[in-house]
This record gives structure tokens, C-alpha cells and sequence, in this order.
């Protein structure tokens, strides 16, 4: 059991090395800690929550955020980390983190800093502290941005992904002292170069991120790693002022812009590309963001550019333009499959749109088309349109069939709940036997540690600190073992609960799915169908938990309502820059 105030143990690092103040390594620090302090009970019962792979700029963290909501349900006694900044780097939040764990009577104890909040001076040095490590924070980020000015200046390619049209080529220079220096710079690849030419041309003839795309796709041209293009990757090319050449236009649009520019006038030779440092700001797990272009570091680059200023610049300018004036056509409030509907031919999603029409019951009529389809105007694929408003009728009837106590989904339930229970049993087993090898372990540390008082200063005082250290390690193995095997009970409790929960859901869905919302509708779809494939004839659904494709069989009325199509007359309209979902023609069916 656990302690009834436990100790929480937080620890942090923002990426894995293998070494130095590791994630085991603070564990291990913070449980001496609390063992000498207190008790070796309370080390041993200590819950942990640990971050690997994140900053100590923010607290937007998994662990740490589910730590602040458990110390609301639970009564932990301290927060306990190896080091101030594994909880964060700015003064801000950690102030407000310690007012609000104070308003829940937790302590924190840092034991580096020995800082510990219960005391008002403990208090005050952890505010103190936490200033300097938001300023050391600072003055680092102060120094990489000098960094990136003096490297500005040289016009040098810094590593990392080239871009499409270039590749990455060391080159070599002698300083006054005479010492040779290696950098890289850009070197045109030929083939490469000529497609994001071609690219810029045909934005500049369209107007339109979607006609290039579409050119590119009929013409199946690929990027440098082998995908199809897609608006969001020709967005990017178009973007890069690593094309421009640093002309006359190129300089009056950089200076107009006020980005940090590291170049004269002059050096704006009409030959030379563009180098933009500081450009990205990269997110853990996200899609990567242009910064402003005020805080963008530029200068006159060793490669050559590609593309005239004026050109580059009116690119641009259409790009603001279709942003601004694109709205988002209203989607279908109806569909009930997207995300879930897989074109059975190139494995793409199925999109829902609208048609002008009205079925028999005055609901807007609806089909979905494959995405891929759309995109390439039938070149890559040519899968036949599906009627939404019937496959979505249908998938809500095959779910109620489903309800019944007799269905082999329910079959399916009953069975991994029963595999469920046998696992259960064993790892009950198996944690009774970790339980006994660990006080087994320990009854023999706590007698090695008798008989070193009583060998001290013996030549069996090594041997036996020896032995301890090594009962000490397989201790320490027995507890992750123990607490692995723990985690396996849990979520296998938890996973009893989901079953259960699902077979009552799918007795409950035949009675209220239809008095239920869209939203609601979408979410219960959800919770039973892991996909539906649509093969240009039939519909095969594959759930969640099975290891089969449910296939719909034929309506009580003799219709295979499945394979409801649309005629391939579909009126492709190019749509604006937003993403919204086109009507189809009046020829639609």
C-alpha cells in the first residue's frame, strides 16, 4: 500500500544522453534524499512522474501536468526534484507554482539548492534562484542569437535538411593567422533546381497553391524524398528566400520588411541567393512555425540563387492575397465518416461534399470523394464516388445489428475479457513473487549491515560492503520489475472497466443513437469503427478490438445499399486557398 501522504518524486530531462544527471539518476537521488530525511518507507512509496525529451522553458510537460492534477485529488505530502530548474526555467511559472502548491499544503524541497518551501528564507532563496536560472536561460538564448550573426555574415549553410533544388558542399578558407577553416555552402542539383523553377512559374501563371498542386500531381512529379506534392510542401518551396537572388528588388524587400540584414547594398550582385538565419521556431511534436520576418537574421549567401527578386516578391504577394481573401466554405454538418473513410484504391481519405440537391427527407445530398481523386483530377486516382447520406445510414444500422447479445462483436468482448482475466490472475502471481524476493532481498541488506559494524576495520569489511552493493543493485532491478508488473495489473483493471464499458454502450446505441446529436453520432461511430474501407463497390468496416473486416450485407429490401455511386460527370471547381468542402454539380448523383 501506499503512504497516506506520499512523497511525489518529479524529475526532468530535455533530452535523453545516457549519462550525467539522468532521469534514473535524479530518481535515485531524490529517494536517498527522503530516506535520510525521513524514512525508508516514504522512499520507497514514493510516486514518480518523469519528463524525458522536454524544456524547462515551459510547463507544458505530460508528466509534470498530470503530477498538479493528481496533487488535487491526492494528499502528497512534498514535491520533491533533484535540481530547481528540472521543474522550470522561468520566474513566472514558478512562482505561481509554488503560491498554488502552497494553497494545497504540499512542500517542495529541491535538494540541490536545499531549498525547502516550509520555511519563509527557503522560500525566499528558491525566488532568488529561479531568477538566476531564468537569466542564465536568457543569456544563452542572448548568445546563440549572437552567434547566428557573426555565421550570418559569412553567408554559410548551417547544416541539417537542404533545400529541394540544393545540396550541402564543404568548402575551405584560410584565415590571417594562416589557419584553414571548413564551412559548407549550397551547390545546385540540375534536376532538382529545374522542378522548383517550374514550380514557381506555375504559381505565377495560376495564382493557385491547388492548380499547381494539381499540375505537379498529373505530371507525377515527387519531392526529393519520393512523396507526392502536396499545397502545404509547394507552400513551403514558394516561401524560402533561399531561391531569391540577392538583386536590387530582393534588398528593397528585405529592408521594407526590417529583417536583421548583414549584407550592404553592394553585395547584392544579382547572382547570389539569399541565406536566412533564425527563420523557424521549432515545437517538440509540432509543425514547425516562420517566425516574423522583423526577427529573421539574412544575408547575401555563397550559393546562387535562382529566382529574380521581382518574381520572388510577387509570389509572395499573391500568397497574401489568396490568404486574405480565402474563406472557409462551410462543411458538410451531416457526414459522419470523415477521418474514418479510406479510399480502398490509393489508401487516402474520403472526403464528404455537398451537392445543390435535397433527398426525399429535404436533407442536403451528399457523396464522398477520395481525396487523391480530387487533388489529381483523376489522374493518380479514379475511385467512384460513395453516397454519403446512404453509407452513413448504413454504418448506424450495422452498429445496431451489432447490439445484439448474439453478434460476434459481443462474441469477441466476452472472449479477450476471459484472456484478459487469465492474464490478470498471473500477474497477480508474478507481483506476490517480486513482493517476497524483495523483502527477501532486503532482510539480507539489513544483515550485511549488521555484520559490517562488527567487521569494521576487518579485511571482511570490503567483501561485505561488496555484497551489499550488489544486493542493493538487484534490489533496485526486483522494484522496477515490481512496479513494470504493477503498471501491467493497472491497465489491465483499467482495460476490464473499457470492455465492460463498450459492451453496454452497444446494447445503449440501438435505443439513442437516433435521438442523438451529429457530434454524438460522429464520437459513438468512433468508439466501435477503427476504419471504413471503400472499395468502389462495397464498403468493408474493420472495428476496434477484432481481427476481421465486418462487410455489409445485402439490405432487407434486396438492395445492396453499399454500392450507391456517383456518375463520373463530377464538376471539379478549383477551390479557394481555405480547405472547404466544393459542391458538386447539378449532374451529381
Amino acid at each position: 500500500m501506499y503512504a497516506s501522504n506520499p512523497f511525489v518524486i518529479y524529475s526532468r530531462k530535455s533530452k535523453f544522453t545516457g549519462k550525467g544527471e539522468s532521469i534514473e539518476n535524479q530518481i535515485e537521488m531524490c529517494k536517498q534524499y527522503i530516506r535520510l530525511h525521513f524514512s525508508e518507507n516514504d522512499a520507497y512509496h514514493a510516486l514518480i512522474y518523469e519528463d524525458e525529451g522536454f524544456s524547462g522553458g515551459t510547463l507544458e510537460r505530460p508528466e509534470f501536468k498530470k503530477m498538479m492534477v493528481d496533487a488535487k485529488k491526492k494528499n502528497f505530502r512534498a514535491i520533491v526534484v533533484y535540481r530547481l530548474d528540472r521543474i522550470s526555467r522561468n520566474i513566472g511559472d514558478f512562482a505561481k507554482l509554488i503560491e498554488q502548491l502552497n494553497g494545497m499544503k504540499i512542500e517542495f524541497i529541491s535538494i540541490k539548492e536545499q531549498f525547502d518551501t516550509s520555511s519563509p528564507m527557503g522560500r525566499a532563496m528558491m525566488y532568488i534562484s529561479s531568477v538566476f536560472s531564468q537569466l542564465e536561460r536568457e543569456t544563452i538564448a542572448e548568445r546563440i542569437r549572437d552567434n547566428m550573426h557573426e555565421l550570418s555574415k559569412t553567408g554559410r549553410w548551417l547544416g541539417g535538411i537542404t533545400p529541394t533544388g540544393y545540396t550541402s558542399e564543404s568548402m575551405s578558407t584560410v584565415t590571417i593567422d594562416g589557419k584553414t577553416r571548413k564551412a559548407c555552402k549550397l551547390k545546385i542539383i540540375p534536376e532538382e533546381i529545374e522542378l522548383i523553377k517550374m514550380i514557381f512559374e506555375k504559381f505565377i501563371q495560376t495564382g493557385s497553391l491547388t492548380k499547381t498542386e494539381t499540375f505537379l500531381l498529373q505530371g507525377r512529379y515527387q519531392t526529393k524524398n519520393g512523396k507526392e506534392f502536396t499545397r502545404f510542401t509547394i507552400r513551403s518551396i514558394l516561401t524560402n528566400p533561399v531561391y531569391m537572388i540577392a538583386d536590387e528588388a530582393a534588398y528593397q524587400y528585405l529592408t521594407q520588411k526590417q529583417v536583421d540584414l548583414f549584407s550592404e547594398k553592394s553585395d547584392f550582385d544579382g547572382v547570389h541567393g539569399i541565406m536566412a538565419y533564425n527563420r523557424t521556431l521549432q515545437h517538440p511534436g509540432k509543425t514547425t512555425e516562420i517566425r516574423p520576418m522583423d526577427q529573421w537574421i539574412v544575408s547575401v549567401g555563397k550559393h546562387e540563387g535562382i529566382i529574380e527578386g521581382n518574381a520572388w516578391v510577387k509570389v509572395q504577394m499573391v500568397l497574401e492575397q489568396n490568404k486574405s481573401k480565402a474563406y472557409r466554405r462551410p462543411r458538410s454538418n451531416v457526414a459522419l465518416l470523415s477521418g474514418l473513410l479510406i479510399c480502398g484504391n490509393c489508401k487516402e481519405y474520403m472526403r464528404p461534399k455537398l451537392t445543390s440537391r435535397l433527398n426525399a427527407k429535404g436533407e442536403p445530398i451528399y457523396n464522398y470523394m477520395c481525396s487523391m481523386k480530387e487533388r489529381s483530377r483523376s489522374h493518380i486516382c479514379n475511385m467512384k464516388n460513395c453516397n454519403g447520406n446512404i453509407l452513413d445510414s448504413d454504418v448506424i444500422n450495422q452498429i445496431k445489428m451489432l447490439s445484439e447479445d448474439g453478434s460476434d462483436l459481443f462474441r469477441q468482448i466476452e472472449r479477450s475479457k476471459r484472456v484478459l482475466a487469465g492474464n490478470k490472475d498471473s500477474y497477480n502471481e508474478q507481483l506476490g513473487k517480486l513482493e517476497a524476493e524483495i523483502k527477501e532481498n532486503e532482510d539480507k541488506i539489513k544483515g550485511l549491515v549488521s555484520a559490517l559494524a562488527k567487521a569494521s576495520g576487518t579485511s571482511a569489511e570490503s567483501y561485505i560492503v561488496r555484497q551489499i552493493d550488489e544486493l542493493h543493485d538487484k534490489g533496485e532491478e526486483l522494484k522496477r520489475s515490481y512496479a513494470e508488473w504493477k503498471n501491467l495489473t493497472a491497465s489491465h483493471a483499467l482495460a476490464d472497466i473499457e470492455f465492460d464499458l463498450l459492451a453496454q454502450m452497444l446494447v445503449t446505441f440501438k435505443g439513442t443513437v437516433d435521438d442523438m446529436t451529429v457530434e454524438q453520432k460522429r464520437a459513438a461511430i468512433r468508439t466501435f469503427v477503427k476504419e471504413i474501407i471503400w472499395d468502389g463497390k462495397d464498403a468493408h468496416m474493420v472495428l476496434f478490438g477484432s481481427d476481421y473486416e465486418y462487410e455489409f450485407p445485402e439490405s432487407p429490401v434486396g438492395i445492396e445499399r453499399l454500392t450507391a455511386q456517383t456518375d463520373e460527370k463530377e464538376n471539379f471547381e478549383d477551390a479557394a486557398e481555405g480547405s472547404g468542402v466544393e459542391p458538386l454539380g447539378e449532374n451529381s448523383k
